[in-house]
C-alpha cells in the first residue's frame, strides 16, 4: 500500500526518530511511504542518506506552509493516511482529499498516531473512531491508534531483526571503533533534558569507584555542563563526550552499556529493548501530568522500590539525600526489566497490528 505519513517535529526530535523508525519498518515489510516532515535537515545525521533517497520505498518530502504545489501528489490518493502525534495534514492535501470524495473516489484509511503510555486510557481510547464533524470532510473518519504496553493497545516499534541485530553485536569492537572504554568497568549512558539531580548521580556513582559516563550530544552535554561536572573526571567518574549518533548507532550504544538513562518515547523503547537497566527522564509539563503518566509505567514495568525511588529522583519528584543506589543495586534491575520485555515480546508491535487495522477497515 501507499502510506502518507505526516510528522510535525516539536522539540527534542523525538517526534522524528519515532516517525523515521516507523516509515523504515513500514518500508521493511513491502509498503511505501512518503513521509512529509516540517523539519527534515536532522535526517541527516539521524539517517545518512534518507533525504537522498538511499531508502528506496521511504520518500521524504518536506512539509512547508503552504506546501509547494509540486509536493502535492498527482493520481490516486494514498490508502494510508497516518498524522503523527495530533498533527494536521496539510491543507492543500485535506482539500485534494475533499475533492476526490466528492469525486466518489474511496478515502484513504486515516489514523492518528498518539503518543505511548502505560495509563488506563490507553486501552479504552485504542482503535475508537474520531468522525470529522465539520467542513468539506464531514462525514469522513480518522481512527485513533495508540502505542502502549498491554495486549489492549497498538504495542511498540520493532524491527523484524531487531533481536537478531543485537545478538549478533559485538560491544567491544563498537566501543573501540569510536574511540569509548571497552574495559570491565562499567558504563552509564546518558540522554537526558536537565535532571536536578545530575551533578550528585555523577559524584555520587564515583563515589563508589571507577566508572564511565558516555555523554550523548545536545542537552545531555549541556546538562553536563551546567551541572559542573563537565571536566574529564569528576572522582572516578570519568565522562565521555560523544558526537551526534545515528539511530543505529544510539541502539548499539544502549547495548553496550550497564545502565541506560534515556529521555521522552523512543529513546524508553529502545532502552527496553535492549534488555539493560534504564532510567526514564519523562518530558516533564507544567501541571505535573507526566507524574502520574511515570507512575503507570513504573506500575506496568513492575519496577522494584530502589528503581521506582531513582526514577523519582531523576524527574525531581523526590529529593533524597543519597540518589545513586550503587553499581550492584543498579545490576539487580536486569531481570524486571528483561521480564518486561518478553511480555512485549509475546505481543504484536506496532506495524504488524497497524498494518493489520488498515487491511481491516479498507
Amino acid at each position: 500500500m501507499q502510506w502518507d505519513i505526516f510528522c510535525r517535529v516539536v522539540d527534542n526530535l523525538g517526534d522524528i526518530g519515532v516517525c523515521w523508525r516507523f516509515c523504515a519498518d513500514l518500508a521493511s515489510r513491502g509498503e511505501s511511504v512518503r513521509l512529509w516532515i516540517d523539519e527534515p535537515a536532522d535526517l541527516d545525521w539521524m539517517v545518512p542518506g534518507a533525504r537522498a533517497g538511499r531508502f528506496p520505498d521511504v520518500q521524504v518530502l518536506h512539509w512547508t506552509e503552504p506546501l509547494d504545489p509540486a509536493s502535492v501528489p498527482i493520481g490516486p490518493l494514498a490508502e494510508v493516511w497516518v498524522e503523527t502525534f495530533g498533527c494536521n495534514p496539510p491543507q492543500e492535501m485535506l482539500t485534494q482529499l475533499a475533492s476526490a470524495v466528492t469525486s466518489g473516489r474511496a478515502p484513504p484509511v486515516w489514523l492518528n498516531l498518539e503518543y505511548m503510555s502505560a495509563e488506563a486510557y490507553v486501552e479504552h481510547s485504542h482503535r475508537l473512531p474520531s468522525p470529522v464533524m465539520t467542513g468539506p470532510l464531514l462525514g469522513q473518519t480518522k481512527w485513533f491508534f495508540y502505542p502502549g504496553f498491554t495486549s489492549r493497545t497498538g504495542g511498540l516499534l520493532r524491527e523484524a531483526d531487531l533481536l537478531a541485530r543485537q545478538a549478533n553485536f559485538d560491544p567491544v569492537s563498537w566501543l573501540t571503533s569510536r574511540s569509548l572504554p571497552a574495559s570491565d568497568q562499567p558504563r552509564a549512558s546518558l540522554f537526558c533534558y536537565e535532571p536536578a539531580a545530575l551533578g550528585q548521580v555523577i559524584e555520587e556513582s564515583g563515589r563508589e569507584g571507577a566508572c564511565n559516563w558516555l555523554v550523548t550530544a545536545g542537552r545531555a552535554t549541556d546538562a553536563v555542563v551546567a551541572a559542573g561536572a563537565q571536566g574529564l573526571n569528576n572522582g572516578q567518574a570519568a565522562l565521555h563526550r560523544m558526537s551526534r549518533l545515528t539511530q543505529h548507532d544510539y541502539d548499539h550504544l544502549l547495548w553496550s552499556c550497564d545502565l541506560n538513562f534515556v529521555r521522552g518515547e523512543d529513546s524508553l523503547v529502545r532502552a527496553i529493548w535492549a534488555g539493560k537497566p534504564f532510567v526514564w527522564h519523562i518530558y516533564p509539563q507544567h501541571d505535573n501530568a507526566h507524574h502520574a503518566k511515570l507512575a503507570a509505567f513504573l506500575d506496568w514495568l513492575e519496577a522494584p522500590a530502589s528503581l521506582r525511588a531513582a526514577h523519582l529522583a531523576w524527574n525531581g519528584i523526590t529529593a533524597p539525600v543519597v540518589v545513586w543506589p550503587g553499581w550492584a543495586v543498579v545490576q539487580g534491575w536486569s531481570a524486571c526489566v528483561r521480564a518486561a520485555r518478553e511480555r512485549l515480546r509475546a505481543q504484536p508491535d506496532l506495524v504488524s497490528q497497524l498494518i493489520g487495522f488498515v487491511a481491516e477497515k479498507r
